[in-house]
């Protein structure tokens, strides 16, 4: 059985998705469909813009979002997912894949979602960092120990964990971790405290954009970040995505139940081949590979 997966925030790149637009006459049209809706030229910053501009989230998210959604959507790349899953970001870019979503209610989603976690990062200072070789139960007491907000918020592979919470949160607990034995305990730049928290604000506007779309029946399974298990009912997809804002992404948990449902391969939809490393850490007997066009 071949699950897809799709990758989140960070996957970007200068030059994203250019080759599938001068390619592909169905990409293009899909790309100058995405500029007209987000109401700027989102192509521009993907092809040819700075990195500055492809690191704001109200950029980053939409970009990937497309770069995936587009690419599992052209002509011969044989898309025939059993399963799909979305690191993060790209469970959204998985609901579209798998039809729950239509391309346009999920680029829409993605826009509504990056600028509410944009605003919520503006409203309270915070960050994340990446703890390496430490057992998941360390990690977990030592955030629970720390009287800020801080939380695991993305299980990526057995061994690497990535924390969020406030700043003093965030350097109270890599001290901790890194007295632990932490083999790394280092800050990421990102524009704050993804899956925490912290992200209230942005999961209460999400839920209202999200009981205002359609979803429908998807062909395949979807196993969400939150708990890790398949969906196919609509509702409780649309329950699972709300949470997913302040809630950890369970992503190694994902892949041992893909595996454990008879998943031998996995193909990566998106820029980067971030997510088909974290998948041979889980297990390396799978066959991993990347979506081309």
């Amino acid at each position: 059985m071949k699950a897809y997966v799709f990758p989140g925030q960070g996957a970007q790149f200068i030059g994203m998705g250019k080759d599938l637009y001068d390619k592909s006459p169905l990409a293009k049209e899909m790309f100058e469909r995405a500029n007209i809706l987000l109401g700027f030229r989102i192509t521009d910053l993907m092809f040819s813009g700075t990195d500055e501009d492809l690191k704001q989230t109200k950029v980053t998210q939409p970009a990937i979002f497309l770069h995936s959604t587009i690419l599992a959507a052209v002509p011969g790349n044989s898309f025939k997912p059993d399963m799909v899953a979305g690191h993060s970001l790209g469970e959204f870019s998985a609901l579209v894949a798998n039809k729950a979503l239509t391309f346009e209610d999920g680029l829409i989603l993605v826009s509504k979602r990056a600028m509410a976690m944009q605003k919520a990062c503006e409203k309270s200072p915070s960050t994340m960092a990446a703890i390496l070789g430490l057992d998941d139960k360390i990690v977990e007491d030592v955030c629970a120990s720390v009287q800020e907000v801080v939380v695991p918020a993305n299980y990526n592979s057995p061994g690497q964990i990535v924390i969020s919470g406030t700043n003093e949160g965030i350097d109270k607990a890599i001290e901790i971790l890194k007295e632990k034995g932490a083999k790394r305990a280092i800050k990421l730049s990102v524009g704050g405290a993804f899956h925490s928290p912290v992200m209230e604000p942005a999961r209460l506007e999400l839920e209202t954009a999200i009981n205002n779309t359609s979803f429908s029946k998807p062909i395949c399974p979807v196993y969400q970040n939150v708990n890790a298990n398949p969906s196919v009912d609509p509702e409780v997809i649309k329950l699972n995505l709300v949470a997913q804002l302040t809630s950890p992404v369970r992503w190694t948990q994902s892949v041992i139940n893909m595996i454990a449902a008879g998943a031998t391969s996995f193909v990566e939809v998106g820029p980067g081949n971030v997510l088909s490393g974290l998948i041979k850490k889980v297990n390396r007997e799978v066959i991993t590979e990347s979506a081309v066009f």
